[in-house]
């Protein structure tokens, strides 16, 4: 099966990251998703066929879904490449891979920051409980258990690092980054899209155990931007199969995870080639949470 690992069109790049391909297109950018794929902030050598076709399509999907709670940057998606052609450049034609994996999107001044929402105890939150009893920092309940649903949804925000890992930040934190009233409007918004969403994704028979967004300013509105529940954003459980005090089966790249982990790699590049049959399952994984969550088929 084919994969998109590198793009290379005529529009000037505006960023290149992980996983997405941003282009210039005047006042407005050009988002490719790719099949690639990072773990442990190391992008590997091989692809996950129509991951990219996924992060995009349901990002949208959501986008168009959360419109009523707050704005967004989507302009639309590219579902075939003659809706690029007013920004084609001479002589150049935009090839076939750009449909189903593209969007044009609004410019927007970036907020540097993950806004994390967090209703299950699983991955780092975990790890830290085990640790410290803590969550993000606070204190916390004694004797909860792995996976186990929070009282209630909480904001973990981390730093947005360009390298590296991000690091958490309280509130005081975020406050003094962006200003106390902003703080308070990407703590606010972040916990009612999580809130919509994970009772939307209910009646889907998934669990939104927790989520990551992102926001920036247009004319000083808030708005969401980059990707939106994506398995690379988001903590995705079969709510049928969801059992307390151990690990849950996720929708995302968790089998890639485990596999790099139990390969003895030391995470640090480069990456080591994914076996056939792991490609093929995280693919099987990713589109599977589309139709679940759509009920749509993914458009290629």
């Amino acid at each position: 099966m084919s994969v998109l690992l590198e793009t290379n069109l005529p529009n000037p790049l505006f960023h290149r990251g992980k996983v997405r391909d941003n282009y210039e297109l005047g006042d407005k950018l050009l988002i490719v998703a790719t099949d690639r794929i990072s773990a442990f902030d190391v992008v590997l050598p091989c692809g996950i066929p129509d991951k990219g076709a996924v992060l995009n399509q349901l990002s949208a999907f959501w986008f168009e879904e959360t419109a009523h709670l707050i704005p967004n940057h989507l302009i639309e998606v590219i579902r075939d490449i003659g809706q690029l052609d007013a920004y084609r450049p001479a002589g150049y034609s935009y090839l076939p891979f750009l449909a189903g994996r593209s969007m044009i999107v609004r410019k927007a001044r970036r907020i540097p920051v993950e806004c994390v929402v967090r209703s299950y105890l699983s991955g780092s939150a975990w790890a830290e409980y085990t640790q410290n009893s803590t969550i993000h920092g606070l204190p916390s309940p004694p004797g909860l258990k792995e996976c186990q649903q929070l009282p209630q949804p909480i904001f973990t925000p981390t730093t947005k690092a360009e390298s590296g890992h991000d690091q958490p930040l309280s509130m005081g934190d975020l406050a003094q980054l962006v200003g106390e009233t902003l703080a308070k409007e990407l703590r606010e918004k972040s916990l009612a899209i999580y809130r919509f969403t994970e009772e939307y994704a209910r009646t889907r028979g998934i669990i939104i155990a927790d989520t990551k967004l992102e926001f920036g300013l247009v004319d000083n509105q808030v708005i969401l931007i980059d990707e939106l529940l994506t398995p690379d954003s988001s903590r995705f459980w079969d709510a049928n199969s969801y059992k307390v005090g151990q690990p849950q089966p996720s929708f995302d790249k968790q089998m890639v995870r485990d596999w790099l982990v139990a390969s003895g790699w030391n995470k640090e590049p480069p990456a080591p080639m994914l076996p056939a049959d792991l490609i093929q399952r995280t693919s099987e994984r990713y589109q599977e949470v589309y139709r679940r969550l759509t009920g749509e088929t993914l458009h290629k």
